[in-house]
Formats: C-alpha cells, sequence, structure tokens
C-alpha cells in the first residue's frame, strides 16, 4: 500500500467532550497527545494542557471543561484528514505548578475496558463457554460483546478474588485470545496473526526506525500436554506440532523448523495440567504452542503518524531484507502529537517466521 497522501506537514487532531468541541481558546493551549494501545492492558490517553497565565489565579483548575466520568474522543490525522484513535473515558487530572512557569494540567483517561478493573470478585461459571464468560463480563461493565463461538464448554471455571480483567485475560491467554475494546463494543477473539495486513511500511515511505529482534530460545517442535479425567478416570493427551500452526504469515521458516534445524529437535511436556475433556486439552495445547511461535521475532519501531496502525491488527514491513521483511502482528502502538515533534506512531510487533 502506498504511505499516507496527506500532508504531514500540517498535523492536526479534534477532541470532543461529551459529544461536545474543546473550545478554541482551550484547543490552542493543548501541547501534547499521547494515546497508548495494547492488546493486554487498557489503551489510555494524556492531554497536556497549558494552565492560563499565573496572574490570572487558578480559576483554569477548576474548569468544567475535562469532567471526570466524561466521554472523549481523539481523533488525530493531518489537515482536514482526521481519523478517531481512542474512545475513553476521563478518570484522572493531574495539574502542575512551577515558581516563575505557567501552570499545567494532564489529563488521563482510559477505553472502558478501566471498568474491568474496578473491585475484585470470586465466583463460579458452570457449563459455560469461554466465549459465554466474556458476553456476561462485558454486559455487567455495560459494553456488548462481540467474537467467534469458542466451542468449548467448561464444566466449571472459577474466578478467584480477581479483577473481571485479570479474570479475562487469564481466560484470553489460555486459548490465544486477544481482548480488544473499540467504543462500548468488547472484542474477545482469536489472536488476529492469521489476517491479511492492513498497510504497509517501508524506509522510504512513512518508517522512520524499526528494531526487529530474532530470537530462538522459547521456539520447540512439539507441545505435549498431559491430564486426568476425574469424571472419566482416565488419562488426557493433547500433541501439536508445527505441522498445525495457525499462521505463518508469509514466512519461509517457522521458529521450530529455525531452531530445529541449527540445535536439534525439541519438545515440551505440560504434566497434570487441570483439564476436563480433550477438547478442552488441544484448546490449551494449540494456544500454549502458538503463543510461543509469535515470538520468534519481535520488534519496535517508529513510523509517521498513521491512525490506521492499531494493536490486534497485521501490518507488512517490506524493503529490510528477505529474513525480516513480511507481515507482523501489532501488540501495541502509541500516537503521540505535540507542538514540536509533529505526529508520530510508536509500535511493537511480532512475527512468527523469517
Amino acid at each position: 500500500m502506498p504511505s499516507l497522501p496527506q500532508d504531514i506537514s500540517r498535523p492536526a487532531f479534534a477532541i470532543t467532550v461529551d459529544g461536545t468541541a474543546l473550545p478554541v481558546d482551550i484547543a490552542l493551549r493543548v501541547m501534547s497527545i499521547c494515546v497508548d494501545e495494547d492488546v493486554g492492558l487498557p489503551c489510555m490517553f494524556a492531554i497536556d494542557v497549558a494552565g492560563g497565565e499565573p496572574e490570572n489565579g487558578t480559576a483554569w483548575i477548576d474548569d468544567s471543561t475535562f469532567p471526570i466520568g466524561a466521554a472523549v474522543e481523539i481523533g488525530m490525522g493531518y489537515g482536514d484528514s482526521l481519523q478517531n484513535v481512542i474512545s475513553a473515558e476521563i478518570t484522572g487530572l493531574e495539574p502542575s505548578f512551577v515558581r516563575g512557569g505557567w501552570p499545567a494540567l494532564t489529563v488521563r483517561g482510559h477505553d472502558r475496558s478501566h471498568r474491568l478493573l474496578r473491585g475484585r470478585k470470586t465466583r463460579s461459571f458452570v457449563q459455560q463457554k469461554d466465549s459465554d464468560i466474556a458476553s456476561t463480563i462485558a454486559a455487567e461493565a455495560g459494553l456488548k460483546a462481540d467474537g467467534p463461538n469458542t466451542e468449548v464448554v467448561h464444566d466449571y471455571v472459577l474466578q478467584a478474588n480477581q479483577t473481571n480483567m485479570e479474570f479475562l485475560r487469564e481466560r484470553a491467554a489460555q486459548i490465544e485470545y486477544e481482548i480488544v475494546i473499540e467504543g462500548k463494543i468488547l472484542y474477545f477473539r482469536p489472536v488476529q496473526n492469521a489476517q491479511d495486513a492492513t498497510l504497509t511500511l517501508t524506509l522510504e515511505d512513512d518508517l522512520l526506525e524499526f528494531y526487529p529482534r530474532l530470537s530462538t530460545m522459547r521456539q520447540f517442535g512439539e507441545i505435549e500436554l498431559r491430564g486426568w479425567s476425574a469424571k472419566d478416570k482416565k488419562e488426557i493427551v493433547a500433541h501439536f506440532n508445527s505441522d498445525d500452526e495457525i499462521a505463518k504469515m508469509g514466512a519461509t521458516d517457522t521458529g521450530a523448523a529455525i531452531a530445529g534445524k541449527a540445535f536439534g529437535a525439541a519438545a515440551v511436556l505440560i504434566p497434570d495440567t487441570p483439564v476436563f475433556t480433550q477438547a478442552e486439552a488441544d484448546q490449551l495445547a494449540r494456544a500454549r504452542f502458538n503463543r510461543a511461535a509469535l515470538d520468534l521475532v519481535s520488534g519496535d519501531g517508529v513510523c509517521t503518524g498513521r491512525t490506521d496502525l492499531h494493536p490486534g491488527r497485521v501490518i507488512t514491513i517490506d524493503g529490510i531484507g528477505t529474513r525480516f521483511s513480511g507481515r507482523y502482528y501489532v501488540a501495541s502502538a502509541s500516537h503521540r502529537y505535540s507542538q514540536h515533534d509533529a505526529y508520530q506512531t510508536h509500535f511493537v510487533v511480532r512475527r512468527n517466521g523469517a
């Protein structure tokens, strides 16, 4: 895909609070904006606003522009072409004061997944699938769940003095799922590294820096999971190997093949795992293998601000040699705007082949 057609010398932003655009005098005092997105953490934003002149007192601190709990939409881009990068709620205000200098205010907020961090619960889910559990938890936070049916019905699942976020992420990690919040929708879905790339970055276009790292330390060719069915009084065994890998992301060699050729075949045994059915064991073994495989190549980089670069998507990085060029799964992205450094996107990516 070609680089952005916009004039990158004209970075711009738009902020609304409870559906109302910021007053012009406050928008002109915005010094920087940072939107951090991560498939493993609640997404958050920080807006730095210059305070009023010192001689005008502290009335700006108590201004009603940024009420706690207000819904915030932040758009970024260039000129008049702006795209929303986060829908969130204000969760904190941090004024700063320096003698002889101008005061400032940092407005902080999180996407609606922060509601899943409020309080801890101990409860059980009986005869439910993980997708059912996700729907229940989403509804409790005023969100709508979306995602595929996880199929495996669990006899009994315990949420043991955990926040809803801790518990749901634990369930997601078990089956190599990700949790993404967009507006008021909670997506509980498989890690999306099997998807097509949504954009391409090269050093000739938008890519400014990229630092990939290839490591075979966690790569193995086979995983075996062993458990015990108390109901059927028999052992449960699940096998999974690189032939069954979910997605190879267009790479020539998988991590298992690279490590096996260099150091010999290796297998991992997971003993005494509390599983109740063969289907559950197969699901866990598959997830554990693919999670390790996706750690073969990791990297972090910086590009010209891209409003279409988000966690949970696949991008192509090209023009950096045969081994490291190709598709990458985006694990996190940080959209940063400032009056001095324009608009840039920092990102972390992962890849399971080379």
